[in-house]
């Protein structure tokens, strides 16, 4: 499971360290990969709204492929889904220094220069301009809280049925 926020700086090509423990459920996530010293996972950039990238273990993103093709043929889901999930992906592998290089067109996506902010988000992890993160996480955190009432348990959440 990915857990947790990290900020790492981004070299001028593309390249930023991942998290240890990502790193850790990246390779649990790719058991059949080709090599052992490099799991594969695989980047979802998904629609032109979308402020940061979403990033999948080989494992889960297979699934992922699998619950798409699950859909009738011809529907407009299965058609939207493999449009900005399937279509907007880009495979890739950890470096041998524990770095995943992120290529221009996704870091000038989401306006990635200096550093990554990276979220663990249980099955998989975000990859955000740190700015961009905290504003979002922000007000999309104060507006839930305050939907919910003043002395709302996050947890209660747990036991609603």
């Amino acid at each position: 499971m990915f857990i947790g926020e990290y900020t790492f700086k981004v070299d001028s090509k593309g390249r930023v360290s991942i998290p240890a423990l990502f790193r850790r459920e990246l390779e649990e996530g790719d058991p059949q990969r080709p090599n052992a010293e490099r799991p594969r996972m695989v980047i979802v950039f998904g629609a032109d709204s979308q402020k940061m990238l979403q990033v999948y273990t080989q494992t889960a993103f297979e699934a992922l492929a699998a619950d798409i093709a699950a859909l009738p043929r011809g529907s407009k889901n299965r058609a939207m889904l493999q449009r900005v999930v399937l279509s907007k992906s880009h495979p890739t592998e950890v470096d041998p220094d524990g770095r995943l290089v992120l290529p221009a067109a996704l870091r000038t996506k989401i306006a990635l220069e200096g550093e990554a902010k990276f979220a663990g988000v249980g099955e998989t992890f975000e990859i955000w301009k740190p700015e961009t993160f905290d504003a979002v996480d922000a007000a999309q955190t104060e507006a839930w809280v305050e939907d919910q009432g003043e002395d709302f348990d996050p947890l209660s959440l747990l036991y609603a049925e």
